[in-house]
């Protein structure tokens, strides 16, 4: 029993230090980068006659209001019902604020008051720092990785320990001790310079303009190109960190889980042509937010027992999903009043597919609307040990998964084992006809799926490589291999996409009927096929999304030029 209990203390220590080094690594990540200049005049502008502890105050409210957003954010804004950034425009809002009282000190006497009780017994502290802090805490969103998602997920589900508290201050603390540092040198700054220390008003009135202009920059993204454009100094610290079995066997500790399933799921056959018995459907886990539900209240295996359950799996700029989702929906219209549910577990694939305001968006564009689970954790991904997009998992009236299907086209054989359900479920009933939508699965060879951004990048043939997230600039070579495409110009490749920068252009040997290919950021694109037809140009705006390049009556050979606009990103191409 002693030697349990030291495992267990073992085990504890072992968190709250992978928690506190993570949050090390996060605290000096480019993610960083928009709360600097705010940490430095804070530093220098907040009153207190010790530097320290006019740093330590600034540090002090970050920890305490990253800490309560972390625990306890995803319930308030349920509670009250309140949009998802709320509490990330609020504390930009208090940034504002408190530059305005910086400005007008009579203001700012007045924002700080209702603090004054809370540092009271610290009078030396800054309470102009403090309100600060509690700002940066609830803009700072650190590249945190599973450390953070995990509490996250687990305050969400009010399933927060002591031992979950301790790790969250810990990565709390490890975050903020770079931006103390900060701190302390605009407080030095001032502290040196006399001549500085004497203009106290102005460098005040100077900090306060600051502030608002840096709460205004955060809250239009302004920084975003800035983040994803300085290299990624910290990647391989972080992935070595969080990425290890031994991180994510305590992580899934501190869930009180396994990881995944015990893998009964895996004795289905995917796609047989009969009804088999694969073990009792997982339920909906660790999902971020509902959609299509009434409410957008949660949905579990459970009490959908008596109904016909499809779980579809799918991501929105995935063009094999799409060309899935017209009959998913019209299965789910065509059967919905005879007892069919269909749940899409929509699990992201790339970074701009883990916000709930996108997938919302893209799911209303694309017609989508029976009930979707955002599974941003990849809970539910990993209950079902799924790994395809997409994949369908048809339960039964019993709560027993009875066929799974994995990939695109085999549509009319999922339509009659669903049939076959709703009657076993409801003896007697008579069902409306098969559905007729086309299949648009492709059955000619086409180009494999291509990523562009240098994480899974395969096919490029520029003979220089990319080296990552550093503006570089390119030739197209003197020919293509098949499948392959290259760079000219100026391009920037981050991890999961390229960004244009000045004459870009992509060249592409292709084979396909049609092309593909997600694009973000904002400009114009034009493309030329070389077949005589016109170029065709267009804009890319928005959130990232999938865009047809190509269409032709039939599968062709050829080459593909693409002129961008400087700021458009490319991440992946794909074909039909």
């Amino acid at each position: 029993m002693v030697a349990a209990r030291a495992r267990s203390e073992s085990h504890h220590v072992l968190l709250i230090l992978i928690g506190f080094v993570a949050g090390l690594i996060a605290g000096i990540s480019p993610c960083v980068l928009p709360v600097l200049p705010v940490v430095f005049v804070a530093g220098a502008t907040t009153e207190s006659p010790s530097t320290w502890r006019r740093a330590l105050s600034i540090v002090l409210g970050l920890v305490v209001s990253f800490t309560i957003l972390v625990l306890a954010g995803t319930e308030i804004v349920s509670l009250f019902h309140l949009p998802q950034d709320f509490l990330r425009d609020l504390g930009i809002g208090l940034l504002i604020v408190v530059g305005i009282g910086l400005v007008v000190p009579r203001l700012g006497e007045l924002v700080e008051r209702p603090f004054a009780r809370f540092v009271a017994r610290q009078p030396a502290l800054s309470r102009g720092g403090f309100v600060i802090g509690l700002a940066l805490g609830l803009v700072f969103v650190p590249c945190a990785g599973p450390v953070l998602s995990t509490i996250i997920v687990l305050g969400a589900k009010e399933h927060v320990s002591f031992l979950t508290l301790l790790v969250t201050l810990a990565f709390s603390l490890g975050a903020a001790v770079p931006l103390l540092f900060i701190a302390l040198a605009g407080g030095a700054l001032v502290e040196r310079a006399r001549s500085l220390r004497q203009k106290g008003p102005t460098l005040r009135r100077a900090g306060g303009v600051v502030l608002i202009v840096m709460a205004i920059a955060i809250s239009t993204s302004l920084f975003n190109s800035l983040q994803t454009d300085v290299p990624g100094y910290t990647n391989a610290l972080q992935q070595h960190l969080e990425g290890s079995a031994t991180v994510r066997h305590q992580l899934n500790a501190l869930k009180g889980t396994k990881g995944s399933t015990d893998g009964s799921l895996s004795v289905c056959t995917p796609g047989d042509p009969d009804l088999q018995k694969c073990g009792v459907a997982p339920n909906f886990t660790d999902v971020t937010a509902w959609l299509n539900t009434p409410g957008d209240k949660p949905l579990s295996v459970k009490d959908l027992r008596g109904k016909v359950v499809l779980v579809d799996f799918w991501t929105y700029s995935c063009i094999n999903c799409e060309r899935t989702l017209p009959h998913v929906e019209a299965w789910y219209n065509r059967y919905k009043s005879d007892g069919l549910v269909v749940v899409g577990v929509h699990t992201p694939e790339f970074a701009f597919e883990h916000v709930v305001s996108n997938v919302r968006a893209e799911s209303k564009t694309l017609g989508v609307d029976y009930p979707v689970a955002v599974d941003d954790n990849y809970g539910t991904w990993n209950a079902y040990d799924n790994e395809y997009w997409p994949a369908d998992y048809l339960i039964d009236a019993n709560g027993v998964v009875r066929h799974d299907e994995f990939g695109e086209g085999d549509y009319a054989l999922t339509e009659n084992l669903i049939r076959q359900l709703l009657v076993a479920a409801h003896p007697g009933l008579r069902l409306p006809p098969r559905t007729s939508e086309p299949n648009l699965t492709p059955t000619e060879p086409t180009n494999p799926e291509s990523y562009v951004g240098y994480e899974r990048v395969q096919y490029l043939a520029n003979t220089a490589a990319p080296e990552p997230n550093v503006a570089v600039s390119y030739q197209f070579p003197a020919s293509l291999g098949t499948g392959q495409f290259a760079f000219r110009g100026v391009w920037t490749d981050h991890a999961q996409e390229a960004t244009a920068g000045k004459d870009a252009a992509l060249e592409l040997n292709y084979q396909a009927q049609d092309i593909y290919l997600v694009m973000g950021g904002t400009g114009s694109v034009t493309v030329s096929t070389g077949d005589g037809a016109p170029p065709t140009t267009f804009e890319v705006t928005g959130v990232p999304r999938l865009y047809t390049l190509f269409h032709a009556k039939a599968t062709s050979a050829g080459t593909l030029v693409m002129k961008v606009s400087p700021g458009v990103e490319a991440y992946d191409f794909t074909f039909g």
